[in-house]
């Protein structure tokens, strides 16, 4: 759920922060007080369009920051894991700061992230539903999904086939590809076998090519390193000068004299190391001149050996390592290929037994379906009569996909109503308006709210033009909600201001400056009290509507009661 909102420099609103809590939570105030602002902000964080509009006047950015709490099992953490964003004691923070410059910069957790992730989470966390905005239940496209999130158990059925329909896509594509392809895929086979060839017949090793540029360099500088050594060997053991001997001797007459002092002692001890030091140099010049010998043949083998490694790599790669990359990828590909040579029957017979299983278990997801479909217009039906619309008709239209398979199945799915006897049964999203639209909204999504998974769901001025039993049916529904989502609704009407769990007024004033700024404060059950007056009664406030005020707020605390009460029977 929404725990804490925090805006600063956006629209009216220098600065507001705002506790959330559980339940239902209204916003009301004058028209104009910025109540709507607070929805702006929130539409913004789920990822919704940015506008340079939104930043106060005169600051460089706004700056939107909410504070969600999950749960451990949250359909949300999959999404997360996936991202590689962690949460933090069961949080997540959402940030976006928008600039001047258009540049608008998100952060999930600190963790910068572009529009498209962070509209991915948001989507997840806030549905806002607004007078003349559809949102999930307005999208036909998602109606088959909220079908599928109203059948219990459907999970693991739906796993299965889209398995079943993946490998069935595959398996066609493969042999589309092939029998389409035919030439350029024989081309590809034999230019595969070659290289492949070609690379094996190498027979590369790791490391190979920096040992062999080594050995090439000694062979190639053999004179040069063969004259150094032979001449620091004569240098230190020559006949002709006997550099070791007469440090050896130099070495005697000090080891004479060491005992007269510490100091000689150490001359004497660091000469000698310094002479041993020599002398093991020595004996390793004078073996590696014993073993140096030229070899031309092997010269030429290396230069052959490093020329046929440098065109692999300019075939293939910049180095060893990427040859070898290079040919497992090539081999796993020439291994399907080979698999499917020459078994084009073998290849259809795979497609139509993978089509016949897919195609079983679609058929088994269009029964649950249309099972589910009946259930959900009985329990959508029971839901429009205790919103007053007890002539109107819900109905679950299928569509067959227009190609064999599609990745739900068989099925399109859409909603249609009839709002009135004697009208056309339409789709959903075309045929309801206005206070209609917000009972059928609320009805559905008082039915799906506990399978979405949404963590907070917004209601803004989804009342508009109700009143009477009407305007208390949907104070009612919504208050249902909440007892299954945090529920954050902006509202005119008392009836549902009355039900709320609490109860946010915002108000706007002209600073000393000239500037209109917007304030937030929660309200105690007087103000509360005084506030539904003014709604039921606009600017005169009489002692009878204050009394009806107080006689509606008693009433909702009962009806809440007795909600609560039965959520947990339920």
């Amino acid at each position: 759920m929404l725990q804490e909102l925090t805006i600063r420099d956006f629209a009216i609103i220098e600065k507001m922060d705002i506790e959330f809590q559980a339940g239902m939570t209204v916003l009301t105030g004058e028209t104009g007080a910025g109540k709507s602002i607070v929805i702006d902000a929130l539409g913004l964080l789920a990822g919704g369009r940015a506008s340079q509009e939104f930043i106060r006047k005169g600051a460089n950015k706004s700056m939107l920051q909410g504070l969600f709490t999950l749960s451990p099992n949250d359909k949300l953490n999959v999404l997360l894991n996936e991202l590689g964003i962690e949460l933090e004691d069961d949080g997540l923070i959402l940030q976006r700061d928008l600039y001047r410059s258009g540049r608008s910069v998100c952060r999930v957790n600190g963790i910068l992230v572009n529009l498209s992730v962070l509209k991915q989470i948001g989507e997840k966390l806030i549905d806002i539903h607004g007078q003349n905005e559809h949102q999930e239940l307005m999208k036909t496209d998602r109606h088959i999904a909220l079908l599928d999130e109203y059948i219990p158990s459907f999970v693991p059925l739906k796993e299965q086939y889209v398995h079943a329909f993946h490998k069935y896509n595959s398996l066609k594509a493969a042999l589309k590809k092939k029998e389409a392809n035919e030439k350029e895929w024989v081309q590809r086979l034999d230019m595969l076998k070659f290289q492949v060839k070609e690379i094996e017949d190498a027979d590369l090793k790791m490391g190979e090519e920096e040992k062999l540029s080594a050995e090439k360099n000694q062979l190639e500088n053999y004179q040069t390193i063969r004259s150094a050594l032979l001449r620091s060997y004569q240098l230190l053991s020559g006949e002709t000068t006997d550099t070791l001997g007469q440090i050896g001797g130099a070495m005697e007459e000090l080891n004479n004299i060491a005992s007269y002092s510490d100091k000689l002692r150490t001359i004497s001890e660091g000469f000698a190391d310094a002479f041993y030091a020599l002398q093991d140099a020595a004996h390793e010049i004078s073996g590696e001149l014993d073993m140096m010998e030229w070899d031309e043949d092997r010269l030429n083998e290396i230069v052959q050996r490093l020329e046929l490694i440098h065109q692999l790599e300019h075939k293939y790669g910049d180095s060893i390592q990427q040859i070898i990359k290079y040919q497992q990828k090539i081999s796993k590909e020439l291994s399907e290929m080979q698999k499917t040579e020459d078994n084009s029957e073998q290849q259809k017979e795979a497609v139509q037994t993978a089509f016949e299983t897919a195609s079983q278990l679609a058929n088994k997801l269009s029964g649950k379906r249309h099972e589910a479909a009946k259930k959900l217009q009985k329990d959508v039906h029971r839901q429009l009569k205790e919103l007053f619309m007890d002539k109107a008709l819900f109905e679950v239209k299928f569509r067959r996909v227009k190609v064999e398979l599609g990745r739900e199945g068989i099925d399109e799915v859409e909603f249609y109503i009839q709002t009135n006897p004697g009208e056309a049964m339409g789709p959903l999203a075309k045929i309801a308006s206005g206070g209609e639209l917000s009972r059928i909204m609320l009805a559905l999504k008082t039915i799906f709210a506990q399978t979405q998974g949404v963590t907070s769901i917004i209601f803004d001025e989804v009342d508009t033009g109700v009143s009477g039993r009407v305007a208390q049916a949907i104070a009612e529904k919504i208050s249902q909600i909440a007892s299954h989502s945090q529920v954050l609704c902006i509202t005119h009407l008392p009836q549902v201001a009355a039900i709320s769990d609490h109860h946010y007024f915002l108000a706007k004033h002209t600073t000393a400056s000239g500037r209109t700024e917007t304030s937030i404060k929660k309200m105690s059950t007087r103000e509360r009290v005084n506030e539904l007056a003014r709604m039921l009664a606009g600017t005169t406030i009489t002692k009878l509507t204050l009394e009806h005020a107080e006689e509606l707020l008693e009433m909702s605390n009962a009806l809440k009661v007795k909600r609560d009460k039965n959520t947990q029977k339920n």
